[in-house]
């Protein structure tokens, strides 16, 4: 049996928000050099960001403001993944989505019309708020709607939809640089998220609740109409597995995720979550206009370079949805983890060395098809997964949090550490795909074809 029409209608509206969480992570890497001359965020001396570059150059940091642009929304996901869950958990994925569509429309069109540095500071915030709430709900809606036979493949269209608004990012940035617009490029380049953003909001209203959701607000009899629309086999057997589920882990609302029984997915989670900014793909991504004029590439060529790289992160993260439920999550880890470090030595070595510009074009792509192909197309569905009914949406905002801390971090530290030494970061990076390999390799189970409740009597241990 295939997915039906209702399925895949919940599926494809609960994952529209990696496409926002995708175009807004890639977009900023075509506007940050309009808006660190418009903003003067490298040599600023007065305001705000004069007074961060002063405060930090004593420290010896230089480009500290630029970076605090970047860094600013992913602080937002910070806050947006730690309580995501909770509110989750209350109010219901679906309704908790739709406040995120409109914090996505609310950063879009204040970006557009930032009046000022701090004010595109803020909006940006706002719009992070709703990048690490969909992160967390989008994955765990559609987590708890899929049969497991189907499971990680249509988790999987959550970060099919990232890769997908990393790409339209990419293209838009060198549509909008065609066009000339001058002054307004960068806000046109900002704002135009917001036409993604009122599109999820609408299609939000048109999909059902989570039956273990209802389940767990003893909202039984709208727990079974949505397994039969869903095209469940057996909504009887499957409802009452959810039942037995929840009674055998004495959910309740307020059920707290950090128990010594949930350490094992805790530590899952929350390495997986780390790992995947520890090989470096967002500051990649955030900074790659940048990464490529400091090997010599002129601006525009550095937007076509990037959309060679979003193409290719779509066609290996389509790959990877074709073999999670086949191959299964540790092995594509275990081979991305590899593929990625050596990748990254090579890109390393050309900083370095200063030599073989033309090779980071081609280092930079196979990396990102490992890294699509394996963590890209693994993480929302493994971190999903682990977790109990009871406490899945608040154990899914710990490895998410863990994720955005770890990426804020890095999008903060990078541009320092790059201008300092072009091949630092990467080495770091590499190092750590090569320990992410280690651990899976010793420490992760496989999670492909069993059902959630399987994996809660497999996983928390007592």
């Amino acid at each position: 049996m295939r997915p039906n029409f209702y399925l895949m209608k919940a599926t494809i509206s609960g994952a529209l928000g990696g496409l926002l969480f995708g175009f807004d992570t890639a977009v900023i890497a075509g506007a940050i050099d309009a808006l660190t001359r418009l903003y003067h965020l490298s040599d600023a001396t007065e305001g705000l960001a004069g007074w961060i570059n002063v405060f930090f150059l004593h420290l010896g940091l230089a480009n500290f403001a630029q970076g605090f642009t970047v860094f600013i929304a992913v602080f937002g996901t910070v806050f947006g993944a730690m309580f995501a869950g909770q509110v989750g958990q209350m109010l219901g994925g679906r309704e908790t989505l739709r406040i995120t569509a409109v914090l996505y429309v609310i950063s879009a069109l204040g970006c557009a019309i930032a009046w000022n540095w701090p004010a595109l500071l803020i909006f940006r915030f706002i719009g992070g708020l709703g990048i690490g709430a969909s992160s967390v709900l989008g994955p765990v809606y559609i987590t708890e709607l899929a049969p497991a036979k189907w499971r990680g493949r249509m988790v999987g269209t959550f970060q099919v939809n990232v890769v997908v608004g990393i790409l339209l990012a990419y293209a838009s940035n060198f549509a909008i640089r065609l066009l000339h617009l001058g002054d307004a490029e960068w806000r046109v380049q900002l704002g135009v998220a917001a036409v993604p953003a009122v599109l999820f909001l609408i299609l939000l209203f048109g999909i059902p609740r989570s039956p273990r959701w209802s389940v767990s607000k003893a909202r039984i009899d709208e727990a079974m109409e949505v397994l039969k629309l869903m095209g469940d086999p057996d909504p009887d057997a499957e409802l009452a597995e959810i039942q037995q589920a929840l009674k055998e882990s004495h959910a309740v609302a307020n059920e707290p995720v950090f128990q010594w029984k949930y350490r094992y997915p805790l530590f899952l989670a929350i390495t997986i979550g780390a790992f995947n900014q520890l090989a470096g793909i967002n500051a990649i991504l955030y900074y790659l206009n940048n990464i490529f004029a400091s090997a010599g590439f002129t601006q525009l060529s550095g937007d076509l370079q990037a959309i060679a790289i979003g193409a290719t992160n779509l066609v290996f993260t389509l790959i990877g949805m074709t073999l999670i439920d086949r191959l299964g999550r540790k092995t594509l880890l275990l081979i991305g983890a590899a593929g990625c470090a050596a990748c990254l030595s090579g890109v390393a070595y050309v900083f370095l060395t200063q030599s073989h510009q033309a090779a980071l074009l081609w280092l930079l792509v196979v990396y990102i098809a490992f890294f699509a192909v394996s963590q890209g197309a693994v993480i929302w569905v493994y971190i999903g997964e682990v977790f109990p009914n009871a406490v899945r949406n608040k154990g899914q905002s710990v490895g998410n949090s863990s994720h955005w801390i770890m990426n804020a971090a890095i999008a903060l530290v990078f541009p320092i550490l790059a201008a300092k030494s072009g091949g630092a970061p990467f080495v770091f990076f590499a190092v750590m795909t090569v320990v992410q390999f280690v651990v899976v390799l010793l420490m992760y189970p496989e999670t492909k074809g069993q059902t959630l409740e399987a994996l809660q009597r497999k996983l928390v241990r007592e």
